[in-house]
């Protein structure tokens, strides 16, 4: 068995998002996001389908020329290979679920600020 806190030990970082393993099993990475306000993650894609929940906040969630406004308790999920993008409108925590053969640097890689 495995815990972990969505609000312990929250830093909000000035240049780009905190990015922190939670949980990491035998079939996905459960990863806390945090948001500041305007902080966002350019488009990416991720070769495996993710989970996105917004626990705290609020993003903005593009995908297909689209976007999709998120709140607190919303979810989004996607397929693997589809570009997608985050902004942060409020200070977000955001929990993403990724597959276990996906990488936790490849995330960190395309945060910005």
């Amino acid at each position: 068995m495995k815990t972990a806190s969505l609000t312990q030990d929250i830093a909000y970082n000035d240049k780009k998002p905190s990015i922190n393993v939670l949980i990491d099993t035998s079939a996905s990475k459960e990863i806390r996001i945090v948001f500041k306000k305007g902080q966002l993650m350019k488009d990416h894609k991720t070769p495996f389908p993710i989970v996105v929940q917004v626990f705290e906040g609020a993003i903005d969630f593009g995908v297909n020329g689209s976007i999709q406004h998120l709140k607190s308790g919303d979810l989004i999920a996607l397929e693997g290979n589809v570009i997608h993008n985050l902004t942060a409108t409020e200070n977000s925590i955001v929990l993403l679920s990724l597959s276990i053969k996906d990488k936790v640097e490849r995330v960190k890689n395309i945060t910005t600020n």
